[in-house]
C-alpha cells in the first residue's frame, strides 16, 4: 500500500520549488535514497564474488544508487517545470513524467530498469491485469497518478478542482479495478498441456565453478532429474549454469546427457555457456541455453542477449576501468562475455517453446518478442545464488511474475538456489521453493497461443508518454510561469 503514496512527499515538495534545478536537485536526493534500499546487497555482491575490499563494495554500490538517482532527478526537473506553467494542475501529469523516466531508465545508461514502481504491485493480482495492455509501465502509470492526485488535492486550494480530481483518480482506479476482476474471471485458451519438471539443485555459488565440486553438482542434477521423470515429466528443466563444462568440448558429459533424455524419451532443458575460438586472446564467450530432444540431438541453442552490467559486461569501459586496469569482475572468466542476437525458439511435441535467462527476466520488451514468435511457454533459467538471501531473489521473481500477465503465457522458473515456480497467465504462483532448499517441482502446465494488446504492439503506451512529457515541456517553454498565490 506505501506505493500508492510513495511519490507524494516529493510532489508536494516540488509544488514549491523555486526552479526546476531545485526540483532536480530534489528528485536526485530522493532517488538516491530509494534505490539504497533497493539495491542495497549490490555491495555485498562485489565484495563476495567480485573480490573487492569491503569499502570499495560500499562505494560501488553507492555510485550505482548515484547513478539510478538521474531519473527521479530528471522527473523532478520535469515536475518543476510543469508546475511552473500549469500551476497545481501540473501535479496531475506526474504519472506522465514518471513513466517517461521508466522508459528512458530502460533503454539508456545500463539499461537497469530494475524494481520500478509497477513491480510494487506483483501481488495485487487484480491491478496488475493492466500490464496486458501496456506492461508494469501502466501500472506504474496508476500508482504514480494516485500520489500526484493527492498532493494536488493537499495543494490546489480551490474545492471544485480539487473534488473534481480526487473523483476522477477514484472512477480510473476502479476502471482499472473491475478491468482486472474481469480477466481474472476469463478462461485462458489451451493448445494442449506439458508435465514439466523444475530441477532446484541449491548448490552455493562458490561451489558452483569448482572443479572440485564439478561432476558432484551434475550428479545433484541427474538425481533429481530422474525423479522428475519417475513422476512423468515430458520436460525437465535446469538452472541457468546448471552444467558447468562446454557441451560441445565434452564429450563424456554430452554422451551422458543424450543417453539420459533417450533412455527416458525426455526433453531436457539446461542452461550452459558456449565458447568461440577467435582471434582475440579469449574468444568469444555466451551466456547460453540448450535443449536436447529424446533423440539426444541440439534443438535448442539461445544465447543471452541482455548481459548484466559489472557482472557480465563493463558499461563505458574505457571510461569506468580506467583504461581497463581496474574491473571487477562478478564471474569467474574474465573479460566481457557477447551479447546474443537470436529470439530463439523450439519445441515440445510440437509446441514452441522459448527460455530467457536470469537478468533478462526484468525487461518486457524482451520476452514479448518470444511470444510474439509464437512461443506456448515462457521458461526462465536463473542463478539468484550470488544475492544469498537479501532481499534480491525476491525482487527478481516479482518482476518475472508480470512477464507472464504481459503475454498471457504460463511461466515456468528454474533458480539454482530459488525462487523455482510455476505463474499462470493471471500472474498467480500456483506453485513455488523456498530459498536454498533442494528440491524439485513437477506439474503438468498449460500451453497457451493468442496475444495480448502489449505483446502484439509493444511499449507504445511508455513511448508515448515519453513523447508526451517531450511536447509538455516543449509547449510549457512558450508560456509564461504560473503565478504563484501569495502567502
Amino acid at each position: 500500500m506505501v506505493a500508492w503514496v510513495a511519490l507524494l512527499p516529493l510532489l508536494v515538495a516540488l509544488a514549491e520549488a523555486r526552479s526546476p534545478a531545485h526540483g532536480f536537485r530534489l528528485g536526485y536526493l530522493t532517488g538516491a535514497l530509494a534505490s539504497l534500499g533497493i539495491v542495497y546487497w549490490t555491495s555485498m555482491v562485489v565484495v563476495q564474488y567480485g573480490g573487492l575490499s569491503q569499502p570499495v563494495g560500499v562505494a560501488v554500490m553507492g555510485l550505482l544508487c548515484l547513478a539510478l538517482a538521474l531519473f527521479p532527478s530528471l522527473f523532478g526537473w520535469l515536475m518543476a517545470r510543469w508546475i511552473r506553467v500549469h500551476g497545481p494542475a501540473g501535479l496531475l501529469l506526474a504519472p506522465v513524467a514518471w513513466v517517461a523516466t521508466e522508459i528512458l531508465r530502460a533503454h539508456t545508461l545500463f539499461d537497469f530498469s530494475w524494481c520500478l514502481l509497477g513491480y510494487s504491485q506483483h501481488a495485487n493480482l487484480p491491478v496488475i491485469q493492466l500490464a496486458r495492455l501496456f506492461a508494469v509501465y501502466g501500472v506504474s502509470f496508476l500508482v504514480a497518478g494516485v500520489s500526484g492526485t493527492l498532493a494536488f488535492v493537499m495543494v490546489e486550494r480551490r474545492r471544485g478542482p480539487r473534488t473534481a480530481a480526487a473523483l476522477s483518480a477514484a472512477a480510473v482506479v476502479a476502471v482499472a479495478w473491475m478491468y482486472g476482476e474481469w480477466q481474472l474471471t476469463r478462461p485462458v485458451g489451451e493448445t494442449g498441456r506439458l508435465r514439466v519438471g523444475l530441477v532446484q539443485a541449491s548448490i552455493a555459488q562458490d561451489e558452483k565453478w569448482d572443479a572440485v565440486h564439478a561432476w558432484a553438482n551434475v550428479g545433484r542434477h541427474l538425481d533429481l532429474t530422474r525423479e522428475a521423470v519417475a513422476r512423468g515429466a515430458r520436460l525437465v528443466v535446469w538452472p541457468e549454469s546448471a552444467l558447468p563444462f562446454l557441451f560441445d568440448r565434452e564429450p563424456v558429459v554430452a554422451a551422458q546427457l543424450r543417453h539420459l533424455v533417450a533412455e527416458d524419451h525426455l526433453y531436457l532443458l539446461f542452461g550452459n555457456d558456449d565458447r568461440e575460438e577467435g582471434a582475440g586472446e579469449r574468444g568469444r564467450i555466451w551466456v547460453g541455453a540448450k535443449m536436447l530432444d529424446p533423440t539426444g540431438r541440439v534443438v535448442l541453442r539461445y544465447h543471452k542477449m541482455r548481459l548484466v552490467p559489472f557482472g557480465e559486461y563493463v558499461p563505458i569501459q574505457s571510461v569506468l576501468t580506467l583504461g581497463g586496469r581496474i574491473s571487477a569482475r562478478l564471474v569467474q572468466e574474465v573479460g566481457e562475455l557477447t551479447p546474443g542476437e537470436d529470439y530463439a525458439l523450439s519445441a515440445v511435441d510440437g509446441h514452441p517453446v522459448a527460455a530467457f535467462i536470469c537478468y533478462e527476466a526484468i525487461f518486457p520488451d524482451l520476452v514479448r518478442e518470444f511470444a510474439a514468435r509464437g512461443a506456448e511457454l515462457l521458461v526462465n533459467i536463473t542463478n539468484d545464488g550470488w544475492y544469498g538471501r537479501t532481499s534480491a531473489p525476491y525482487q527478481h521473481f516479482a518482476m518475472a511474475r508480470f512477464r507472464a500477465v504481459e503475454n498471457e503465457r504460463y511461466l515456468v522458473r528454474a533458480a539454482n538456489t530459488g525462487i523455482t515456480a510455476v505463474v499462470d497467465p493471471h500472474g498467480r504462483v500456483l506453485e513455488r521453493t523456498d530459498l536454498f532448499e533442494r528440491t524439485l517441482l513437477v506439474r503438468e502446465v498449460p500451453l497457451v497461443s493468442g496475444s495480448t494488446f502489449y505483446t502484439r504492439h509493444g511499449d507504445v503506451f511508455a513511448w508515448g508518454c515519453l513523447a508526451a512529457a517531450a511536447g509538455l515541456t516543449a509547449a510549457g517553454a512558450a508560456r509564461k510561469s504560473f503565478p504563484r498565490p501569495p502567502r
